[in-house]
């Protein structure tokens, strides 16, 4: 594609819309679908970091810590909660704590569209957790690549296979089916012993698409499980449906519904939990006048779970728990090139009650090749199950809890930028950010014990910061592109607390981060990417900065055929991406061989 394809790319994230990327008032990058395939990632986490606006650190063969503009918890990762992540518009969050189990999620790399990355809030449109950023993985069509596909791959971590199938079976009826299944080895420690974090997974999924004249009609679904070391064993499967449908005076109506189920537990007794999750949203869009293009909507979200308590235990153990919204937002066009939009969404939440995130945003078309923009929003990290119902117990003694008073996290986000093309050959992006939290997580001496201790909300923090990104095309067949992010946190107790848990609990972040990347045409099919990335250091607790480098050669053998392959973390035969007691190990080096047949 070229600079002005890339910044024309239409998407729905920023505003709930479709709007090409140049006229988005937000700082969002779009990894495409090419940029997947040619990065050699095949897991949705490695694909992430191909974004310059999001932290990605690997603990072990299955497990990441990834948020945006801070607050990845290395005391837990999972706790890394500010962050907002939806596969096709479904929320993949999980409920209890508001993290994300990244080894349940997947997506075949052919299957991507494109992956729309948003740092800064999105709560007015997305509501719970979208605080950090929003992440929206947005798959092809069963209609786009039709015919058969076999992808076979092996290295010295990883082997897989996928088959997939796409067909008519009318004019305006077309489907999808595929399975896939990976294996992945363990690691080692530094000592040379094996890590014990080995896993597989095998899955399978449709997907049905019908869209006759001015209406667009999707169902699909999915079905895993998995085997991780040690013991662990994990499940899930989810049905969604989405119907759009265009009048004729070019309002349109979107209803989306879906079911999602998901189980994790441990063969010897250690606990488990079931999770299920029933969603329906509706949406409007509409013009008023020539100068006013109104959305709104409501959702309705209802969840249920089993927890099998042990020394980690939620009392009770057995909830269901609703959260409803409604929300409406207003893009106005006052002059022939500013715009100004204005929304406001209202979310009863299951614990705290009605939360109200408003947000403002400016845009001003300087001119075509270039626009700036401001916002200022609200948004909120709602209490979740663990924040209210968690219990720690180390023999009898009932150590740790969860508090029944534990209020939303807040921020007001304060946001400037511009994105720019200066030439066919030249494109970048400029965002500074300034965010302020209110009512952070903190671990308190429990004024009415037992608990010992217990979840507060006594911390205030401050994080401000630069992100930056750029597309070169130095010839028709070679493409840099860049980035680089430093933020700088700056978290307080407030007066009073005797906070325990400390910043270790609250966030372990690298001040600055950069990355390139090269992608060269060398004609006759064969192509050469690479991409080099450092992160700085981390300090609570300490990690050391790193700096790695994957490589990906490819081939199109004939256009049914595809090679390539692949190099990861070249630099070092092992690293620390993240810390966390017990979890985390070093990264090793890795090479992938893999072919596509399609048919």
């Amino acid at each position: 594609m070229s600079l002005e394809d890339l910044t024309n790319v239409q998407i729905s994230s920023v505003s709930k819309s479709v709007e090409p990327l140049s006229d988005a008032p937000a700082a969002i990058y779009v990894v495409t679908g090419d940029d997947v395939i040619r990065s050699g990632a095949t897991t949705i986490p490695e694909m992430l970091r191909l974004a310059p606006n999001l932290e990605v650190a690997q603990l072990n063969a299955s497990t990441y810590a990834i948020s945006a503009r801070g607050f990845n918890v290395s005391n837990n990762a999972s706790f890394s909660n500010k962050l907002l992540v939806m596969i096709d518009g479904r929320s993949i969050y999980t409920p209890l704590f508001g993290g994300v189990y990244w080894d349940m999620q997947q997506v075949l790399p052919e299957n991507i569209d494109r992956i729309e990355v948003v740092s800064g809030p999105g709560a007015t449109l997305w509501g719970a957790n979208a605080v950090n950023g929003i992440i929206n993985i947005i798959t092809k069509g069963s209609g786009d690549n039709q015919g058969g596909l076999l992808t076979v791959g092996g290295g010295n971590l990883e082997r897989m296979a996928s088959l997939q199938y796409s067909g008519r079976l009318d004019g305006d009826l077309t489907y999808r089916v595929h399975a896939e299944g990976v294996d992945f080895s363990e690691f080692r420690t530094p000592q040379g012993h094996g890590a014990g974090d080995s896993w597989s997974k095998p899955q399978g999924g449709f997907r049905l698409d019908w869209t006759p004249p001015g209406d667009a009609v999707t169902l699909q679904g999915e079905l895993f499980t998995a085997q991780e070391d040690p013991n662990g064993f994990i499940t899930g499967r989810y049905l969604a449906g989405n119907w759009q449908h265009q009048f004729g005076d070019g309002s349109t109506l979107q209803v989306e519904a879906y079911y999602d189920k998901e189980a994790r537990f441990l063969d010897n007794g250690a606990g488990a939990f079931n999770i299920e999750t029933f969603n329906l949203d509706i949406q409007h869009s509409f013009a008023v006048g020539s100068w006013n293009n109104v959305v709104w909507g409501a959702g309705e979200r209802v969840f249920s779970y089993d927890i099998e308590n042990t020394a980690i235990a939620l009392i009770p153990s057995k909830r269901t728990l609703n959260l409803a919204n409604v929300f409406g937002q207003d893009t106005m066009t006052l002059a022939d090139r500013f715009k100004l939009t204005v929304g406001l969404k209202l979310e009863d939440e299951p614990y705290v009650g009605v939360q109200v995130m408003p947000s403002v945003r400016g845009s001003w078309k300087v001119l075509d090749s270039t626009l700036l923009w401001a916002a200022v929003s609200r948004a909120v990290r709602s209490p979740t199950p663990v924040d209210e119902d968690f219990h720690e117990y180390s023999g009898p003694t009932d150590v740790l809890g969860g508090s029944h008073a534990f209020l939303p996290e807040e921020l007001t986000a304060y946001e400037l930028g511009a994105r720019v093309q200066t030439s066919p050959r030249l494109s970048f992006s400029l965002s500074g950010f300034y965010n302020v939290y209110d009512d952070l997580r903190t671990v308190e001496p429990s004024p009415n014990p037992p608990p010992v201790y217990a979840f507060a909300n006594e911390m205030r923090g401050l994080i401000y910061g630069l992100e930056m990104w750029g597309s070169y095309r130095v010839t028709d067949w070679w493409r840099l592109t860049a980035g680089f992010s430093i933020q700088h946190e700056h978290l307080r107790i407030q007066p009073g607390s005797r906070d325990v848990g400390g910043l270790d609990f609250a966030a372990d972040d690298p001040n600055h981060q950069a990355s390139l990347r090269s992608s060269i045409d060398f004609g006759h099919g064969v192509t050469w990417d690479a991409y080099l990335r450092y992160v700085g250091a981390l300090h609570h607790p300490k990690v050391a900065d790193y700096g790695e480098l994957n490589m990906r050669l490819g081939w199109q053998v004939t256009p049914a055929v595809d090679l390539s392959v692949s190099g990861f973390n070249l630099l070092h035969d092992q690293h620390r991406e993240f810390y966390e007691d017990g979890v985390a190990d070093e990264i090793p080096r890795s090479f992938f061989v893999e072919t596509r047949w399609r048919f």
